[in-house]
């Protein structure tokens, strides 16, 4: 596997990253001739390397000190990959108690460069059940994709929209962008989105969103199986309500203040009724809403 990955690596970005690895070693600060005994390279070649690093701003020049320092991109990038690193383990928790509340495979989403990016799943344990085998899957047609996209920033929504039409799912999909807007709509009104085989055949996927300390979108909770286990009835009797507590508990952990109805826009009449939820201490509201009944 080492040999096959070798053929396909440009040495050139290598050396680049194995620069920036340099300032791991607990230094803040580096010249030309420092980098160039640590990677053993010539000063020509680091050179080289540090005027592209700079003009893509993972690097930047310290004008007082003339030497070479992180820059604003490799720090977004640092704050970013901490930000999912804690994401994960807030989330962690949520997970495992839906798995083991709906014994189906559970996943946190987030959006990343145009898909839906798994930061974290925990499988069933049952024979037949969903498993991960790729981090990325589309927006467009799976429910955690579409509960991203129904939060966004609406321009960073629209431009989503014009590559539907190339996305290799025209035909399980809404493209005609009014009808995708008054989806997106839907799905933010109800505070939640199913895929129902939309990617795959004989899966179903429900997904919420969970917001973060400033009420964006941070990601979802998803919860998916097999088709002839996520029945119309038991989405709406039982996962719904363990997914929007769910959501709802993860979101007040990371900050956010405001309740699911008023992030949502939801206007809801209560109704009563029992289930069992994921936090038993804290007893939930019951919602009825577009044929479907959910915890909020």
């Amino acid at each position: 596997m080492k040999a096959a990955a070798d053929n396909y690596m440009i040495k050139t970005v290598a050396k680049a990253m194995d620069l920036l690895d340099q300032f791991r070693a607990g230094e803040a600060e580096f010249g030309i001739t420092d980098l160039s005994k640590r990677l053993n390279l010539e000063k020509n070649n680091v050179f080289r390397l540090v005027v592209t690093l700079t003009a893509k701003n993972y690097i930047e020049i310290n004008s007082s000190t003339g030497k070479y320092r992180l820059g604003v991109n490799a720090r977004a990038l640092g704050q970013l990959a901490a930000k999912q690193i804690d994401l994960v383990n807030h989330a962690r928790p949520f997970l495992y108690e839906l798995k083991q509340q709906s014994q189906e495979t559970c996943f946190f989403s987030v959006y990343q460069d145009g898909a839906t990016y798994s930061l974290d799943c925990v499988e069933s344990d049952l024979p037949v059940r969903v498993v991960q085998t790729d981090k990325s899957r589309p927006l467009c047609c799976t429910a955690a994709g579409r509960v991203l996209l129904a939060f966004m920033d609406k321009q960073k929504q629209q431009d989503q929209f014009s590559g539907f039409k190339n996305s290799g799912f025209v035909d399980r999909i809404i493209t005609d962008r009014e009808m995708l807007q008054t989806d997106m709509q839907r799905v933010v009104r109800q505070g939640y989105a199913i895929d129902d085989q939309e990617l795959d055949d004989g899966v179903a996927e429900i997904a919420a969103p969970v917001f973060d300390e400033n009420c964006a979108i941070a990601g979802t909770l998803s919860i998916s199986g097999p088709k002839n286990r996520l029945t119309a009835a038991r989405i709406e009797r039982e996962l719904l309500p363990l997914l929007c507590e769910a959501a709802s508990h993860l979101s007040a952990l990371l900050g956010c203040g405001q309740s699911r109805e008023a992030l949502c826009g939801i206007s809801l009449q209560p109704v009563k009724a029992e289930l069992k939820v994921a936090k038993a201490e804290i007893k939930p509201k019951q919602y009825a809403y577009n044929g479907l009944k959910a915890y909020c």
